[in-house]
């Protein structure tokens, strides 16, 4: 028998991977941190990913002040993920009055024309930074009477991605967008989204901040569950 020696440093090392290993799984708890999504199948894609592909979904706004508040975490999380982890973005429209649905169809317009990776954050930026599409009034705080239509927003793309007003609102406007739409409010109910921003990972559990215990530990979660998935 061949006994090979490990060296005690190197051993212990190893050991304490292990445990941080294990410690770091008991500390991600199902119906606390993270909860199982009821219907699986209900994933917004068309077509199922390639083998071995983890997908993970943020559900947002761009009317949402918590999802703009938000983006430097969201980009943080996309940093940290393994290769395999596809993000992916489905827009909520459960609150028309602030305008909800008109940024849910002008991100599935933006992302039928090819450019939503392009306008995403300066979608949020023309709301609640330049002001270009606010919402809220600056000095009363509250819903502006007036707020951005699809051809206000239409203006807003053609200047940041130089795509001619008339043909996003054509797109806007078409059978295709429209199915997207109607896609993604089938999704949030079927992952019983009730506030916003809130992760999705593979179609099966859901994450938001609170839940998680903090924006650090989303993070975590968030690549636990992919680990999870991956295997």
């Amino acid at each position: 028998m061949i006994r090979i020696q490990i060296p005690r440093v190197i051993l212990g090392f190893l050991l304490c991977g292990v445990t941080a290993a294990a410690q770091g799984q008991a500390l991600w708890t199902e119906g606390v941190n993270y909860f199982l999504v009821p219907v699986p199948q209900a994933s917004p894609q068309p077509a199922p990913l390639p083998r071995g592909k983890v997908e993970v979904t943020e559900v947002f706004s761009y009317g949402c002040i918590a999802c703009n508040n938000f983006q430097p975490i969201m980009h943080r999380l996309e940093k940290s993920l393994p290769p395999n982890a596809v993000v992916t973005f489905v827009p909520a429209a459960f609150i028309p009055a602030e305008d909800w649905v008109v940024f849910q169809q002008a991100y599935y317009t933006a992302l039928t024309l090819g450019i939503a990776a392009k306008t995403h954050d300066a979608m949020f930026d023309a709301i609640w930074k330049t002001g270009e599409l606010q919402i809220v009034d600056p000095t009363s705080h509250q819903l502006k009477s007036s707020l951005p239509t699809i051809e206000k927003v239409a203006a807003f793309y053609h200047k940041a991605a130089d795509i001619p007003a008339q043909r996003f609102i054509d797109t806007a406007k078409s059978f295709g967008v429209y199915n997207e739409m109607q896609a993604a409010n089938a999704a949030v109910v079927a992952y019983q989204v009730t506030g916003t921003p809130t992760i999705i990972v593979a179609g099966k559990y859901r994450i938001d901040v609170q839940s998680a215990g903090g924006p650090e530990q989303l993070i975590a979660v968030t690549n636990f569950l992919v680990a999870k998935e991956s295997k």
